[in-house]
């Protein structure tokens, strides 16, 4: 399937590694353009280097924080500026800390939501303008299904990242005369840095090894496994496609099942 992605010019937040990083290489692989950011430069020109190599794409790799309004005023105006355009914009961050209701205080809810919520209302605030001016745009935010399923131990993820829903729904209406889509995408367990942080912080709080840990969260998928990143990164970007271009104002899982709820 030709997803019409050759030449389009793709902004991919929290993209050094993890479900970013493979988004970004699915994306590079049909012919965008990729502007990749995350905070740590080092890790982010390796994967810059990673994905050029792998799909001979073009790719810019501009370091730091989502949370920074500066900064991510600077990111969508360079990207214009090297590529001439912004078509799509993956909104992302790396999650809150693990834990539970009496673990945390008014500050941590606040940076939670700094982090989930509020980086992707300004990613979409500085990229929609771009959108606009073509008549064409993809946004697509990635959450967790803990958006719309709690997950116990993720108590500010599962508040911040809730709002995430509200707000692209709302933006989805807002924007769809102009030709731009919005969506959000919840993965449930893949095998990233994110996985592997949590893992060691769930076996020693309950007593058991790591090992176990992983076992459980492949037997709560009713495909009985964690899921590769790659086989979410073909989801998104098919959502940025030009064959999604009916599809909006949705929220979709990538969770082996997990999700338990009709809708």
């Amino acid at each position: 399937m030709n997803l019409g992605l050759k030449g389009r010019v793709a902004i991919v937040a929290a993209a050094s590694s993890g479900l970013g990083k493979a988004t970004a290489m699915e994306l590079a692989a049909e012919g965008a353009r990729v502007v990749i950011n995350a905070r740590r430069e080092d890790e982010l020109g390796g994967a810059a280097d990673e994905i050029r190599s792998a799909t001979g794409a073009e790719v810019l790799a501009i370091a730091g924080d989502v949370t920074s309004e500066d900064h991510i005023r600077k990111l969508v105006l360079e990207t214009a500026n090297n590529f001439g355009s912004v078509d799509i914009l993956v909104a992302n961050a790396g999650g809150p800390p693990a834990g539970f209701f009496d673990d945390f205080n008014a500050q941590d809810y606040r940076q939670a939501v700094e982090l989930n919520l509020i980086s992707t209302i300004n990613l979409c605030r500085e990229a929609v303008p771009h959108m606009r001016k073509r008549r064409w745009g993809r946004i697509v935010a990635i959450t967790s299904i803990a958006a719309k399923q709690p997950v116990e131990n993720l108590i500010l993820s599962n508040t911040a990242r809730a709002g995430v829903l509200g707000f692209m729904k709302s933006l989805s209406q807002q924007v769809a005369a102009d030709g731009i889509t919005a969506n959000t995408v919840c993965p449930g367990y893949h095998l990233t840095e994110r996985l592997k942080s949590l893992a060691p912080l769930s076996a020693k709080k309950e007593g058991i090894s790591v090992e176990e840990v992983y076992a459980r969260w492949a037997a709560s998928t009713p495909m009985n496994r964690i899921g590769d990143p790659r086989e979410f990164a073909a989801v998104v970007a098919f959502l940025c496609s030009e064959r999604a271009s009916y599809l909006t104002g949705d929220v979709i899982q990538v969770d082996g099942g997990a999700y338990r709820a009709l809708y």
